[in-house]
């Protein structure tokens, strides 16, 4: 009686050797670089608002928030933050900070600046001094 030939099963190509083909990559690849509106504001406050608590020992326990538009209205104008004593908080408004600019001001360079002119006059307003004696020399005076 003649012996029929059977093919070995094989597995799919789904597994390998090891058994490890075809599974899904560990690791996702690379995210992309922060580079939003949003995350460049972020970035900027933080760091601006790093360095002043370093200089200035009065803005350690003070918490800096970001918030899109202000809810309150002032007789002056659009604010561009809010200090609060009591709540030991700073508040500030990211769309009247980056979209105020003067016409042909409106580029990566003068949004840095304007948000960290905000940050440094918020701070100053809390601890009751003038923006420019927040800088690294004025400690003395």
């Amino acid at each position: 009686m003649p012996r029929s030939r059977q093919t070995p099963v094989r597995r799919g190509a789904r597994h390998g050797r090891h058994g490890r083909l075809g599974r899904s990559e560990v690791v996702r690849p690379p995210l992309p670089p922060l580079d939003g509106r949003l995350d460049r504001f972020e970035i900027t406050v933080g760091s601006a608002v790093e360095f002043l608590r370093g200089s200035w020992e009065e803005l350690r326990d003070v918490r800096f928030e970001m918030a899109a538009m202000p809810t309150h209205d002032r007789g002056d104008g659009i604010p561009l933050w809010r200090v609060d004593h009591l709540g030991r908080r700073v508040t500030l408004y990211r769309v009247p900070i980056e979209r105020l600019l003067p016409k042909g001001h409106d580029d990566a360079l003068h949004r840095r600046m304007a948000i960290e002119s905000a940050v440094f006059h918020a701070a100053a307003e809390y601890i009751g001094r003038e923006p420019w004696e927040l800088g690294p020399d004025s400690r003395d005076h």
